[in-house]
């Protein structure tokens, strides 16, 4: 697929995956609509594209609300006419054991990961459908195994692997392509911001980011699969092994998921 002139949007882009996936794209010269909950961070990575003589649309949204995602596709259509490749980006994650957690805090991580997409994804397909586009849902290995101390984040990764599997059956037979891009642990902000089990930012990443995959090369290989129009994309040998894993050994993947994040610094696991 040739990425000049396509119209993307990308939930979440004003930092980590997307903004880096706004970058990439945009140096294939795509036309790029970023959105997310924060406007100044958001006015960064635009100025950056800007810079970079990317054609940019920035929207200020939130993507927990229906009506915020409704207006991402209205104003997208307004100016482009089109919509190619929508990438569902925005997320959250949180850090406490389901005991101690409050389901506001259950409820939230579901409503921006799992509603947001369901919305964006909603508001957008009827022009997905036109453009015979890509519908993009940036999951986890979460989506596939959980983890103890992310009951919620683990659950909205699940519905979204489940309710993409679901719509790509639906137009599989209408030629819109359907990835679902599951990264292993990435360096980005997603866990400096993750919840605790009363709903505030963590603060610190628990874990060493500078040893993770970084943000940009995560993008590169999510845009070989837009490309390439592949179904499923999982990252790293850590997410690979334990996928499979998984499936074939449950049980022990029981015990070496809870002793791995155990270790991490301040665990809740005792």
């Amino acid at each position: 697929m040739i990425m000049k002139n396509k119209v993307i949007i990308i939930t979440g882009a004003s930092s980590g995956i997307g903004k880096a996936l706004a970058l990439e794209l945009g140096n294939l010269e795509a036309k790029i609509v970023i959105t997310g909950r924060r406007k100044e961070a958001l006015d960064t990575v635009e100025q950056e594209l800007r810079q970079k003589n990317i054609e940019v649309l920035s929207i200020v949204a939130d993507s927990a609300i229906e009506e915020d995602n409704q207006r991402i596709i209205n104003e997208t259509i307004k100016k482009f006419q089109k919509i190619d490749i929508l990438i569902n980006n925005a997320g959250i994650s949180m850090r406490a054991l389901f005991e101690d957690t409050k389901i506001e805090v259950i409820k939230q991580i579901m409503d921006i990961n799992f509603y947001g997409m369901v919305y964006a994804t909603k508001y957008a397909l009827p022009y997905i459908l036109e453009s015979k586009g890509s519908i993009v849902g940036i999951s986890s290995i979460n989506g596939y195994r959980g983890t103890p101390a992310r009951t919620g984040y683990t659950a909205s990764k699940f519905a979204m692997n489940g309710f993409l599997e679901a719509l790509r059956t639906e137009v599989m037979k209408r030629d819109v392509h359907i990835l679902v891009a599951c990264p292993g642990f990435t360096a980005s902000n997603i866990r400096k911001y993750a919840l605790d089990q009363n709903g505030n930012p963590q603060g610190e990443s628990p874990r060493e980011e500078q040893k993770m995959m970084s943000a940009e090369t995560v993008a590169k290989k999510i845009i070989n699969a837009i490309q390439k129009r592949k179904r499923d994309l999982i990252l790293t040998r850590q997410g690979k092994l334990a996928v499979f894993l998984n499936k074939w050994l449950p049980k022990m993947m029981d015990k070496i998921v809870y002793n791995v994040m155990k270790k991490e610094p301040n665990s809740p696991l005792k």
